[in-house]
This record gives structure tokens, sequence and C-alpha cells, in this order.
């Protein structure tokens, strides 16, 4: 139940027509785990826990350094050199107290990643490479986890929701070939400042839409945008049964 304290916080969510009490106690009762907190991360955090998400997880081995303020709105100059997760922490319980906020000071890897993500019930991916990707896809269809995916780069971005259930599409959908894939990904991508908080606002935007059952998600759709002339395209996602056959695969890999 909601107290009266959360119901006035929360007020312009709750007035919204087809959203209301039902649904703002529905966030409350949920859990999300944010996977990295830079660019996407520390705003869809900020969002979420904003909002009135019941509890959030935040994973990451980073610390704040000067060239992350350009687009990371969650950190200031003052906190150069500080893990990311601790000063995230510390800022989002300032901004929201009612809200249960655990952290992982780690990377995550084959060793961790299904003993973090089993206890949330959505997976944000705030990460900026391929191989995290997969390892939060494979992770998600193995236990049954909705997993938005974004994606940034130059004036560019796209956002999806995979593995909203055994029929939709996965990440393998979009990206079946992982040698591919390594051969081509650039690891010196510039990045405008404020595409990072367009992605991450569409993410927690998905992420509440599945919390509360309202709106329609991008199941089976990945939303594509360029920010540079303002063109938002919505493409058709086929799932295949190799790719969730080969994503439970992985799993299974590393369950042993």
């Amino acid at each position: 139940m909601l107290t009266k304290e959360e119901k006035d916080r929360y007020n312009r969510q709750i007035i919204l027509p087809e959203f209301g009490i039902d649904a703002q106690e529905k966030m409350k009762r949920a859990s999300v785990l944010i996977i990295g907190v830079g660019g996407l991360g520390s705003v869809s955090s900020l969002y979420l826990v904003a909002s009135g998400i019941g509890r959030i997880g935040l994973v990451d081995n980073d610390s704040v350094s000067i060239s992350n303020l350009q687009r990371q709105v969650l950190y200031r100059e003052d906190e150069l050199g500080i893990s990311k997760v601790e000063r995230a922490k510390e800022t989002l319980g300032r901004l929201n107290s009612n809200v249960r906020i655990e952290t992982y000071n780690s990377f995550l890897s084959v060793e961790n990643a299904i003993s973090i993500i089993k206890d949330y019930d959505i997976i944000i991916d705030g990460t900026d490479n391929f191989k995290a990707r997969y390892l939060i896809n494979d992770v998600c269809v193995g236990l049954g986890k909705p997993f938005v995916y974004a994606s940034i780069g130059d004036y560019y971005g796209q956002v999806a929701i995979f593995n909203f259930n055994n029929n939709s599409s996965c990440y393998r959908d979009l990206f079946p070939n992982y040698d591919e894939l390594n051969n081509r990904e650039n690891k010196n991508k510039g990045v405008m400042g404020v595409l990072p908080s367009i992605a991450a606002s569409l993410q927690v935007n998905e992420a509440i839409k599945i919390i509360t059952q309202t709106g329609t998600p991008l199941i089976n759709k990945l939303l594509t945008f360029d920010i540079n002339n303002n063109q938002f395209t919505n493409l058709d996602l086929k799932p295949s049964d190799k790719a969730r056959q080969e994503s439970i695969d992985s799993f299974n890999r590393l369950s042993l």
C-alpha cells in the first residue's frame, strides 16, 4: 500500500489515464537491475528512483572520471575517482528514501551474472559492449527475465525489449553472428552528450510499461533514432527458435 507521502509524491503519475493507484503500487512492489551506471545507467537510475520503483540494483566496477561528466549526469566534478555505484547510491538515496538501493561493485561476468540477475524482475542494459549484452541476454532467457536493451553511438540510438516471454525476440535475433559483431565493433565511438538521456528515458518508460501493464511495450520491435535529423523508426523483429535455443544453450553452459 502507498503511504500518504507516496501518494503526494507520485500524484502526477497516479492521475494519468490508465495508470492510477494500482499501477503505482505495482511500481512499489517491483525490482529493476541496472547493469552499467554510465551514460545510460546514470539517467535510467534517476528516473526509476524518482518514479517510485521499490528496489533497484546497480552493477558497475568503474570510478568517476572527467570524461564521464559530458554525459553521465549523476556525477559531479568533486566526485572524480570515487566508485560510481557508491556515489550513485548516495545521490539516489537523497532523491527518494523510499527506494531500496543495492550495489554490486563489480562488472557483470560469467561468474556472477546468474547470481545477480536472478533476484530482479526486469533487467536494464546500461553497458557499452556487445559481449556484456550477449551475457545479459542469455541469462535473462535462461531465467525468464525481460531485458530492456539500448545501444548508442555518435548521434544514433536504438531501444528494444528482449525476452518479454518465451515467444518474443531476444538479442540474438537482432545480432545472430557473434564473430561478425566482434570484428566490426568500434571501441572509440564518440557520443553526443544528450543521446544517453534520450535512450535511457525510453528504457525507463518501457520498464514502467512492463511493470504496470500499461501502454504498448516495444515487444518484437526495435526503435531506432537519429537525433541529428530527428528521425525515429520502428522496425519489426522476428523471434526465432534458433536464437532462443542458442541463448538457452549458452545459459546452460554458464550454469555448470
